[in-house]
């Protein structure tokens, strides 16, 4: 199933959305949250792989054909599912961190675009 603009758009926002968390978890210290020793050293290496695999998927997505594609556009919504799923328990847990209203708008947009792009898939006839 070739990918329409659309579903590009939608993987492109996400994904922005999604980087852009990360940078914000560096400023909530999130390697913390997450009991990660090294701190923000050891962060940091732990994004390198994230943010190569989320930039390949963009790649792969921009193209727009082949099951490559439609595999890693299905990607992000799960990694934004995954993100949302994560703080939702640290909310629940009582930690005051992502509480700023970019933060949380950040977060919120991540469910929101994950959505979207799980819907427009509706009604598509795989290639």
């Amino acid at each position: 199933m070739p990918l329409a603009p659309k579903h590009r758009a939608l993987f492109l926002a996400n994904a922005t959305v999604l980087i852009t968390h990360q940078i914000d978890a560096a400023y909530w210290h999130e390697w913390e949250l997450f009991h990660i020793p090294g701190g923000n050293q050891v962060n940091l290496l732990l994004n390198l792989p994230i943010i190569a695999l989320v930039l390949y998927a963009q790649a792969q997505v921009a193209r727009g054909t082949g099951a490559n594609a439609l595999v890693f556009y299905k990607l992000m919504p799960c990694l934004g599912a995954l993100t949302v799923a994560i703080h939702g328990l640290f909310f629940a847990l009582g930690h005051d961190a992502f509480t700023q209203p970019v933060s949380l708008g950040l977060l919120a947009c991540t469910a929101v675009f994950s959505c979207l792009q799980l819907t427009a898939l509706r009604g598509q006839q795989p290639s």
